[in-house]
């Protein structure tokens, strides 16, 4: 790769990190993580006057329109690396155009800024199945064009690593949290996919493997599927939740039919709980081949150790197991 001798790719430290999407959920995962670790963070967005929480000594909260290319550029400006997190699960309308902006166009825009700017490094968020030719949902077929997009034009001039995560769960997740607060509504809930096979990953691991490939040379160009250690249906799931949470409530799994006409009618709500669209990547089962490792050695973290701590009734006992897990990975 010329540029990117391994030796000269070791002497470089990367200490400088543009995150895209660090506003959100994992990004503020990523963010304490990497100021734990010793680096300089700029986070960039389009209302940073709604993020002044985030800002600090080590990071820097910056104004941009993420989706111009020039300002990017400019921004990107003597960072070591850049790490775009940017992704969907709706748009407005059902065309797919907003997800081709922000899985396809956003992509491109940044690797054309990296280049302008001579950053070295680039990580990029997919998700697990993107691309998968059996896959029907705009999101799905969106996120493997981005993928396949940022490592085709990276060229020698910059090294990108991309990574594949099943849905992610942590505190602060719109996973988990949403089927709580489904099941606080009523005694029943009507469960749309409920057969769906998911692999939910810990927030925590997933922000272990960005971590790791950034000090890591050996990641370049590699494409990481994110797994968490068991596969659930999202039947299973709600009712253990439910069982967390000590409420009795009647699950009651839809008909694909009824799923379909679930989705459509939730899909007006404004925020659109569930879309059509998520009908559609539901019916491809986000699960990683049997014996499937997480990379870089991490151990993935169950569900069942972290999910009581910010679902439902936490208790002594799931708070010393989480404190557990955490001190076995920061040891790692």
């Amino acid at each position: 790769m010329g540029a990117f001798d391994e030796e000269d790719y070791q002497d470089m430290k990367t200490k400088k990190v543009c995150i895209l999407g660090g506003t959100g959920f994992v990004g503020r995962y990523l963010s304490r993580s990497l100021v734990q670790r010793g680096y300089q963070v700029r986070v960039l967005s389009r209302h940073p006057q709604r993020h002044r929480d985030l800002a600090s000594r080590e990071v820097e909260v910056l104004l941009t329109e993420t989706y111009d290319e020039s300002q990017l550029r400019e921004c990107f400006v003597g960072m070591d690396a850049v790490i775009n997190l940017v992704g969907i699960l709706n748009e407005w309308g059902s065309d797919g155009s907003g997800f081709q902006s922000a899985h396809v166009s956003l992509p491109r825009n940044i690797v054309a800024a990296c280049k302008g700017a001579k950053v070295a490094r680039l990580l990029h968020m997919s998700a697990l199945k993107a691309g998968d030719p059996t896959a029907q949902s705009h999101y799905f077929r969106t996120k493997g064009e981005g993928e396949d997009l940022v490592h085709a034009e990276a060229g020698s001039e910059l090294a990108v690593t991309s990574f594949r995560p099943s849905v992610i769960f942590g505190r602060g997740d719109n996973f988990l949290n949403v089927f709580a607060f489904m099941l606080r509504l009523a005694p029943f809930l009507p469960l749309g996919c409920s057969e769906s096979r998911v692999a939910p990953v810990y927030v925590g691991d997933v922000v272990a493997a960005f971590v790791a490939a950034l000090e890591d040379p050996t990641s370049r160009g590699k494409r990481y599927n994110l797994c968490g250690p068991k596969i659930y249906t999202l039947r299973q799931i709600v009712e253990y939740l439910s069982e967390i949470m000590q409420l009795r409530r009647i699950i009651v799994p839809l008909s694909p039919a009824l799923s379909q006409l679930q989705a459509k009618v939730l899909g007006l709500i404004p925020g659109a709980p569930f879309s059509m669209d998520n009908y559609r990547s539901l019916q491809t089962e986000s699960t990683c081949a049997v014996g499937e490792m997480l990379p870089f050695a991490i151990t993935p973290t169950p569900l069942e150790v972290i999910a009581p701590y910010y679902i439902g009734k936490s208790n002594q006992r799931a708070r010393y197991t989480l404190l557990r897990s955490q001190a076995g990975r920061e040891s790692r």
